[in-house]
């Protein structure tokens, strides 16, 4: 059971290893190659103007981990990002439900030569046939990005072997355990290794996908954008020691599943919508295990945000039951900043206990950890 895929775990974190730094000196050229803490610069291959990026999910992934680096890359203009599905229909991801632009062997019509960045979130479960889509896109030479415990489906597809990599705290002894071969690293946001880029928790995902756009468009266009999002740098630094389940974690999560009863959390969008602010909102408000977020909308046709993502609406306005709390997804607060807007809002509406539930699921750093 990993925290990033579902809401508690009883494991802990093990004593961390140190990232690898670059001298100054040995930079320039260290990052022509790509190292453990910066992407290879993107080189256009088979005459593309614009990188590929495929963002891909089961029905059972991890919404953040999906939509954030979708969104991120989107708003960067770098790139042509297609939300794929790896099963047939729409995308159950956590409260959100996506309609994808493509289905794997859609895609593969589209894109013979496959992607140049194949994006793979979190899931609890996944099959033979995304596994074998992974393998494809690897011998095509697609840059391969997991998300959180993403890296297990890599590392289940033969991908990881004598590689460096990371995911979420809360699985390190799980993965040490399950996949040997690979060297596991701690308190590092995200590990590059050639063609396998690999992150911690959910949270990671806004550095890490801010370094792929540093990769695609350059140093001084991430930071345009890394700004825009309200983010202060997308270092590797990270910190995961600090991240543990104490009994009175247990105790919370206990009492919050079976002595409260269910907040209906409205979000209402429209056309434009911000995919990574609503993302953040929804999972953060649903870890709490004392609420649930519902998607409304005006009509129940799927919904176009910000970057382009199909959302289906759980209801619509007419149809949509009271709500406890109804969230205003496109305020003014800035996509960097959301994470600590809500756990703030969760733990003023309920407890800190139960924002720090949410805090741990997201691997997120929040002062009230």
């Amino acid at each position: 059971m990993k925290l990033c895929s579902l809401l508690l775990a009883t494991m802990t974190v093990i004593a961390a290893a140190t990232v690898q730094t670059v001298p100054l000196h040995a930079q320039e050229a260290a990052q022509a190659a790509g190292t453990p803490e910066h992407m290879a610069p993107y080189v256009s291959r088979f005459g593309r103007k614009r990188a590929v990026v495929a963002v891909v999910a089961e029905k059972n992934a991890v919404l953040t981990d999906f939509v954030v680096p979708y969104g991120v890359l989107a708003q960067s203009g770098l790139a042509d990002v297609v939300a794929l599905g790896a099963n047939t229909g729409n995308l159950q991801l956590g409260p959100v439900t996506i309609q994808p632009d493509a289905s794997l062997a859609q895609f593969d019509t589209r894109y013979p030569d496959g992607a140049d960045y194949v994006i793979v979130p979190a899931t609890s479960s996944h099959h033979e046939e995304e596994v074998a889509w992974l393998k494809a896109q690897a011998a095509k030479g697609a840059t391969l990005v997991s998300i959180c415990d993403g890296v297990e489906v890599l590392a289940d597809a033969g991908l990881l072997h004598d590689k460096t990599a990371t995911g979420h705290w809360a699985s390190y002894t799980e993965r040490t355990t399950k996949y040997p071969d690979t060297h596991w690293q701690t308190n590092v946001r995200y590990v590059v290794d050639g063609k396998i880029v690999s992150s911690a928790g959910i949270s990671a995902a806004m550095p890490t996908a801010l370094a792929l756009v540093e990769a695609i468009g350059g140093t001084s266009q991430a930071s345009a954008l890394a700004q825009t999002l309200g983010v202060a740098n997308w270092s590797t630094q990270h910190h995961s020691d600090a991240f543990s389940i104490r009994n009175s974690d247990r105790l919370t999560d206990w009492v919050n599943m079976h002595l409260h009863h269910t907040d209906t959390i409205a979000m209402p969008i429209a056309s434009g919508v911000d995919e990574i602010a609503l993302a953040l909102q929804a999972e953060a408000w649903t870890r709490t295990m004392r609420s649930r977020a519902v998607v409304i909308a005006a009509t129940a046709a799927p919904v176009r945000t910000r970057g382009g993502l199909m959302v289906i609406p759980s209801t619509t306005t007419g149809a949509a039951a009271p709500a406890a709390l109804t969230l205003n997804v496109n305020d003014e607060t800035k996509d960097g900043q959301m994470l600590d807007v809500t756990l703030d809002a969760i733990a003023k509406r309920y407890n800190r206990r139960t924002a720090r539930l949410a805090a741990l699921a997201f691997e997120y750093p929040w002062k009230g950890l």
